[in-house]
């Protein structure tokens, strides 16, 4: 069973099986590894079935192209529902998805940079190829007609690696003051400049989305050309950055009692945060800590996080329940997120968000995308073993232990000045 999992993370052997063994000693033998195989095996052959194949014998190829066609589908579905013309251009459709994320009830608060301390950074650490390219004569004026999130954007694009470095160094001195509470924005820039800008980007990763998990904001950037599949695709990978950024806030919330506060949100802007705890000697990722603190919310203790993180903090929103709400031949995409058919020793993704970007991007099945349902996989599978009572009680002391000795050392350092 362990190589199905082992096949569909592609993962490293025999470190990955070694790791399962640790896991399953520890957390008192549950066969959780056991489990979630069967589970994704027996939901895959259902969809299968769904998407009118035989789940017997079904081959890779064909199933990776039967999940194209269903997107293709979907994705009118989707744009009539919205009320997306059929000859809208791209930006169009991104206007509706965006409008249509807008008035949607999710969670949406953050806690990110105040948008006039971002604005005192960049102009400290002036972004000239930026300021160039969308034709500004000073920081001023670019500041004062684009949005913050915007110049982010455009300086993500346009800088090189030192002005990156060099501006973040910035965050090491800022505290939690310099923060606030308040919903995540989406920005869509429209300029032609704009789209100039955007074009070689979009052209290089593949789709036209960038977060700032500090800033507590994505830009969706214009677009020059048509994209099939770009409502789902856009409306998909924009929810995914927000449950990122409010992972990220939580873990910055957290953050306010550590005397380097500005050091941790520094590092945490370009790489994903970890806490002290462990399992089976692995370090556990914060965002971890969020998806199973948002599936068992019953086990969330108030004494570990609060006052400064909330249980409503630890939320985590599926984008496949949002496009089931949008009409129910949608909700073939329900609890898909870590399904995929393993052939010939990797894995054929039935994640939407990765059936989606291949169909953006016309990819054929030996360039097929897997992050997402790899991604996903991993985590149900780590947040199981974290379910387990032992395994959860000794993660609970390290994060106790740890969010106390920070806590402790802030009362100290306060005392002394």
């Amino acid at each position: 069973m362990t190589r199905f999992l082992s096949q569909a993370l592609g993962a490293a052997e025999p470190i990955f099986s070694q790791g399962i063994q640790q896991l399953e000693h520890a957390a008192g033998r549950p066969s959780a590894d056991i489990r979630l195989t069967s589970e994704v095996v027996r939901r895959m052959r259902q969809k299968i079935a769904e998407l009118g194949l035989d789940p017997q014998d079904t081959t890779g190829p064909e199933l990776y192209n039967a999940l194209q066609e269903r997107l293709k589908q979907d994705e009118q579905t989707v744009r009539h529902a919205l009320g997306i013309a059929a000859d809208a251009d791209a930006n169009s459709v991104v206007q509706q998805v965006e409008q249509q994320l807008a008035v949607h009830q999710m969670p949406k608060k953050v806690f990110a940079l105040k948008a006039s301390v971002a604005k005192r950074l960049l102009k400290k650490k002036i972004p000239k190829n930026t300021m160039k390219q969308l034709g500004y004569r000073s920081a001023d004026s670019m500041l004062k007609h684009e949005s913050v999130a915007a110049v982010y954007a455009a300086a993500q694009i346009a800088e090189a690696d030192a002005w990156h470095r060099s501006f973040r160094d910035q965050y090491a001195k800022l505290s939690p003051s310099d923060f606030e509470t308040r919903d995540i924005s989406v920005v869509r820039p429209t300029s032609n400049r704009w789209q100039q800008l955007a074009d070689s980007y979009v052209g290089l990763v593949k789709h036209n989305i960038i977060s700032f998990p500090e800033l507590g904001a994505v830009v969706l950037l214009p677009l020059s050309h048509h994209v099939d599949g770009l409502a789902i695709a856009t409306l998909l990978l924009t929810l995914e950055e927000c449950n990122g950024i409010r992972a990220h806030s939580s873990y910055a919330k957290l953050q306010q009692v550590q005397p380097n506060f500005g050091t941790i949100i520094q590092q945490s802007s370009v790489s994903e945060p970890f806490t002290g705890a462990t399992l089976a000697g692995q370090p556990v990722p914060w965002r971890m800590i969020q998806r199973y603190y948002a599936r068992f919310s019953q086990a969330y203790h108030p004494e570990i996080f609060e006052p400064h993180v909330q249980a409503d903090d630890l939320q985590w929103y599926s984008g496949e329940d949002m496009l089931a709400g949008i009409a129910p031949s949608l909700a073939f995409w329900k609890d898909t997120q870590c399904l995929g058919l393993v052939h010939d020793g990797a894995v054929v993704s039935c994640n939407a968000l990765d059936v989606a970007l291949g169909y953006c991007n016309h990819l054929p099945f030996a360039d097929r995308i897997v992050h997402f349902v790899r991604d996903n996989l991993w985590h149900e599978l780590m947040m199981r073993y974290l379910n387990q009572e032992n395994l959860e009680t000794a993660v609970h002391r390290q994060l106790s232990a740890e969010l106390t000795s920070h806590s402790l050392a802030l009362a100290e350092q306060e005392s002394y000045n």
